[in-house]
């Protein structure tokens, strides 16, 4: 895995798993305030919603069915106490900026705007590109080793590392799609899947550097470090899931796990000749600046934009960076195969 992936990915279940104390915002007696009308009224200000509409019995009143909202449209879930949440957020956050006030966290997250129900959108498109260049990237390494590199006489690639790297695209583009979709509605379903795509492919890639930078080649030998490997992230990710989304727990194996890769990488690099090496120093030292942006942590501007939407832009060109580097390497491992074979 790219050391640079490997901050992405720690990075992002740091900032998912952070613990959401009660910030200014959500304590701010003028939202709490609002909140609480919106509940009782079904308004804020002028803007009204049809689902805070309750019977006698406490039952929402939909209305009827050419009222409801098309079924492509209900899997933003917002209810009556998201959106009275999200609508007083805002009235807040103008009252504020016309007072001159810096803008605040609401429970735990910078207030952004949605589009068309989408809860933050840049980092959602964001997450699309990368998924798209994950995919470039996999497709072009395809190519490669089945179409331009020579096979061997059995149709197998030279490159013994050619499932792996599929296996590793594979994950990579499940993570980017689980961030798409828990940047387009945070809930708790969407939050877990987000976390636990990243949390395996942080596992996988750490097999994956461990095979690959020590040339472990011995199939008993890749079964012998896999097997305790994976179980450990299985049981993880389950523990998390099933039992309790422990949130320090979690960033001390993310940590770990990302530690060890980069030090590895970081020795192999120093230790090798590949003639791509260098592209693997852009990749860590470009990596440890977008974690910069992290530690910022800024407010969106205009709504929109956040440290961690800019963060995830820069992932886009140094993900290609990466898989040009994967592709040198089956390049160079090929030709190295068919030199002793000669």
């Amino acid at each position: 895995m790219s050391p640079f992936r490997s901050l992405l990915l720690f990075a992002a279940v740091f900032f998912l798993l952070r613990p959401l104390a009660a910030t200014d915002g959500d304590a701010d007696p003028l939202y709490i305030g609002c909140v609480e009308q919106c509940k009782k009224t079904g308004c804020v200000g002028d803007r009204c919603f049809q689902h805070c509409k309750f019977s006698s019995d406490g039952k929402p009143i939909d209305g009827p069915w050419y009222m409801h909202e098309p079924l492509y449209l209900r899997w933003k879930q917002w209810d009556c106490c998201t959106d009275c949440r999200y609508y007083c957020m805002l009235a807040r956050e103008e009252e504020r900026t016309k007072l001159g006030d810096k803008p605040v966290k609401y429970h735990g997250k910078w207030p952004f705007r949605r589009v068309y129900g989408i809860q933050e959108p840049v980092a959602v498109a964001l997450s699309a590109v990368n998924l798209a260049v994950q995919f470039h990237g996999w497709v072009s390494f395809f190519i490669l080793v089945y179409y331009k590199l020579p096979l061997r006489p059995d149709k197998k690639t030279y490159y013994e590392y050619t499932g792996l790297w599929h296996i590793y695209g594979i994950l990579s583009m499940n993570s980017w799609l689980w961030s798409a979709v828990f940047h387009s509605r945070a809930v708790e379903l969407t939050e877990k899947l987000d976390i636990s795509s990243a949390v395996a492919l942080l596992g996988f890639s750490l097999l994956l550097t461990i095979l690959q930078c020590f040339n472990v080649r011995d199939e008993a030998t890749r079964v012998m470090i896999a097997a305790p490997l994976l179980a450990f992230v299985t049981t993880h990710i389950m523990y998390l899931n099933f039992y309790e989304l422990a949130y320090g727990l979690n960033r001390i194996v993310c940590m770990g796990m990302v530690v060890v890769q980069l030090l590895i990488w970081a020795i192999w690099a120093g230790a090798s000749n590949h003639p791509a090496r260098w592209k693997l120093w852009t990749v860590v030292v470009g990596g440890g600046l977008a974690m910069v942006l992290e530690t910022y942590d800024f407010p969106p501007y205009m709504g929109y934009v956040d440290a961690h939407a800019l963060w995830h832009a820069t992932s886009i060109p140094l993900t290609f960076l990466w898989w040009s580097f994967v592709r040198d390497d089956a390049e160079f491992i090929t030709s190295a195969m068919l030199k002793k074979v000669k």
